[in-house]
């Protein structure tokens, strides 16, 4: 009897001590993720701070984003900017510039670079390697030392202030980019699904465009982001080959907005918002694809 009167003090208490030693080994674990966060939320505020900082100028008068010493929040808060800036004849015209620009080079790219990234990632032909270098140097050239070239060779084709004179600027810069990053994922198949396909009687359009694209499939979205938005933010062969206001893309036309008899600068930071929005459109969209050919690709 006394035994086990003895005994029950002691199971109590090793079940405390063990309760005891897991919550002191769970607390570094728990200020661990509580650091993470936190740095996480850091490191999201520092590149999110611009960005709210125009929509913050957005809503605040002309007058207010000059004042000084400036302020966090407007002083005197205007809802109508927006509205003002999208009835703006001269906005939608730059607007849709960009949207035809970006949207055209990505095409050409797209429908240039699977092609050729299959082709020399699939099969041994003679000078494969030139070519592969050959685009590799491409990228060595920046926009800004071609563009006295380039408009005198766009001024030779009468291409001067035309849509087609930076559709197929942008291409040209970016297409490097999607060969290689396609040219990467191709090769990274194993030939026997190639080979497969081609044993059930599959011909080799239809082994690109049934097998190796679903599997490429995040590195074709890559290709298509990295172009859209590098043509969407494209701005000194823009600057130097349109000349007609209406014609100019967002990147160009925007400054209109500020000149040295008048300043608006409220239009200014609301067309710098409504210009990320194709963007931030165009990465919900793809996002589930990117992350359903990521899953894809690792299972099969």
């Amino acid at each position: 009897m006394s035994t086990t009167t003895a005994s029950a003090p002691t199971k109590t208490g090793s079940v405390e001590a063990q309760g005891r030693r897991t919550a002191h080994a769970a607390d570094p674990k728990r200020r661990k993720r509580v650091l993470m966060a936190a740095g996480g939320a850091l490191v999201a505020f520092v590149f999110l701070a611009p960005y709210l900082v125009m929509v913050l100028d957005s809503l605040r008068t002309s007058s207010d984003v000059k004042s000084t010493p400036p302020t966090i929040l407007p002083k005197v808060w205007q809802g109508d900017t927006y509205a003002q800036v999208l009835g703006d004849e001269r906005f939608l015209a730059w607007l849709k510039t960009s949207l035809v620009v970006a949207t055209g080079s990505t095409v050409i790219v797209v429908l240039v670079a699977i092609p050729a990234a299959f082709m020399t990632a699939r099969h041994r032909f003679p000078g494969r390697g030139a070519f592969l270098l050959l685009v590799l140097v491409t990228q060595m050239f920046a926009p800004t030392s071609l563009v006295v070239g380039l408009y005198r060779q766009f001024f030779e084709l009468n291409m001067i202030n035309t849509y087609g004179a930076l559709i197929i600027t942008n291409a040209a810069f970016n297409l490097a980019f999607a060969i290689w990053i396609l040219h990467g994922f191709f090769a990274s198949i194993p030939t026997e699904v190639e080979e497969a396909a081609a044993l059930d009687g599959a011909s080799r359009w239809q082994v690109l465009r049934r097998v190796m694209l679903p599997l490429t499939l995040p590195g074709l979205v890559t290709a298509t982001i990295f172009t859209f938005i590098a043509a969407w933010n494209e701005y000194v062969v823009a600057l130097t080959l349109m000349i007609d206001d209406d014609r100019k893309p967002l990147t160009v036309g925007m400054r209109a907005y500020i000149t040295g008899y008048e300043q608006h600068w409220d239009q200014l930071f609301a067309a710098s918002v409504i210009a990320v929005v194709p963007v931030v459109i165009l990465f919900a969209v793809i996002e589930k694809h990117l992350v359903g050919g990521l899953t894809a690709g690792s299972v099969k």
